[in-house]
């Protein structure tokens, strides 16, 4: 099946920054055939004039909890990212929590996702038993992450590992659904005799690991007491850097570890929402950049984000690195709209099949009304600065992962949004009744 999407502007964002005015971008069998200033002459099938929208990839959030939407703000004016304050609000939530209040929680979520440009995200949680279908349902694209906590309680990694590896068989062939270890944080609540079966994992499954890294330095503190080096260089020295890590936050890995990080399949995922609603500090993007870090992007949990809007995080993460470094665009649109898309395709080890608009590419996009709010003057504002800067994920009109719609002109194609949300709030009104008693 051929379907020709004919657009205002179709901006590619690969390598030689290719950009179509007026556009016609070909989808045969779920990928992208061609991308043409005018249409194809031999062109058989289904044509849309989506009118005066801009087409480009789909956004990657790197980083986030699909279930803890159901704990919207419950953790206001508490931090997450130390030991304490998580195990104080959201991991004694999560004791009180049931499995059947988990997929109205993800389908809005990924809701949410769709309805702002996301077409692949990046998860780490428990019992996927009940997220798989949601997301399944949804029709995006995602890499899961079993997460485990087991605090070096023998009883509980048995039982946490043995899910993680149920999990990993259950989508060993899934078309849009890639399996990842998802411990919570290396030394900090999985311990080292944890961190080996987990790599044991790796290694059977071809995958990776998706953590927790330097949100307050205590692994650092731990390994430097211990083993007498830092936390990455304990990680190399046990072999955890050989496999792909995406590591959200990364807020206080030591420079003298950059040169260590670039050599290996490492990505360290900016969050600066929720890094600045938690009073966390601020990543030092621009500077792992220069070291040739891979560098992506996320929303983090909307416990207390609270938006999964990748727009608003690459305004955000761009204002605040100019405002850190006390220098106008410290880190360049191009580069920010690069993390939100193939800087995390790179990441999830799909950078020839997603994070920009090419031949042969899976045909993972998105549209935005340029009669909307934010664009004009055409010609005064680059597009990659009205991008960043000047819209948001509600100019999203249609979102479509492998040649499929799953949002069209605003309307979900896969998610029965009220009767999720409705489900949301029943589930989140049992929470409050359990956490009252």
């Amino acid at each position: 099946m051929k379907t020709l999407l004919k657009a205002a502007q179709v901006v590619c964002l690969d390598a030689q920054d290719m950009i179509f005015e007026p556009g016609y971008l070909l989808v045969a069998d779920g990928r992208i055939h061609s991308i043409t200033s005018s249409p194809p002459d031999d062109f058989a099938g289904t044509a849309v004039d989506l009118g005066n929208k801009l087409i480009m990839p789909g956004l990657v959030n790197a980083h986030t909890h699909s279930p803890m939407v159901l704990f919207r703000g419950l953790a206001e004016g508490h931090s997450l990212f130390n030991f304490e304050g998580w195990y104080n609000t959201i991991r004694m939530v999560e004791e009180v929590m049931t499995p059947e209040m988990i997929p109205a929680a993800v389908l809005v979520s990924c809701a949410e996702m769709i309805r702002t440009g996301t077409t692949t995200f990046a998860d780490q949680y428990f019992w996927m038993e009940q997220i798989v279908p949601a997301v399944r349902q949804s029709g995006l694209r995602a890499a899961l992450g079993y997460g485990v906590v087991e605090l070096g309680e023998a009883e509980a990694r048995q039982r946490e590992l043995a899910a993680a590896t149920q999990f990993l068989q259950s989508v060993a062939h899934d078309p849009l659904i890639q399996g990842w270890v998802g411990p919570h944080a290396f030394f900090i609540d999985n311990s080292e005799a944890a961190m080996a079966i987990e790599l044991d994992l790796a290694m059977a499954f071809n995958t990776g690991f998706h953590i927790h890294l330097s949100t307050s330095g205590e692994e650092d503190r731990y390994c430097l007491e211990k083993y007498g080096r830092t936390a990455i260089q304990q990680l190399a020295k046990m072999g955890m850097l050989e496999h792909p890590i995406l590591a959200a936050h990364c807020l206080t890995v030591p420079p003298e570890d950059y040169p260590l990080l670039a050599d290996v399949p490492f990505t360290a995922v900016i969050n600066p929402s929720s890094a600045m609603r938690n009073a966390a500090g601020v990543a030092d993007a621009c500077g792992m950049l220069d070291a040739s870090i891979n560098l992506a992007l996320g929303t983090d949990n909307v416990t207390n984000n609270n938006s999964y809007d990748m727009f608003k995080e690459m305004q955000i993460v761009g204002k605040l690195m100019a405002l850190h470094h006390r220098t106008p665009n410290a880190l360049p649109t191009r580069t920010i709209l690069h993390m939100a898309t193939l800087g995390g395709a790179q990441a999830l080890g799909l950078a020839d099949e997603i994070g920009s608009l090419e031949p042969g590419k899976q045909a993972d996009l998105i549209t935005l009304d340029l009669d909307e709010i934010g664009w004009t003057p055409r010609n005064g504002q680059d597009v990659y600065t009205a991008l960043v800067y000047g819209i948001s994920g509600m100019h999203v009109r249609d979102v479509m992962v492998a040649g499929k719609w799953l949002l069209k002109d605003g309307r979900f194609q896969t998610i029965n949004y009220p009767q999720a949300s409705q489900g949301l709030e029943r589930s989140y009104q049992q929470l409050s009744e359990k956490l009252s008693n």
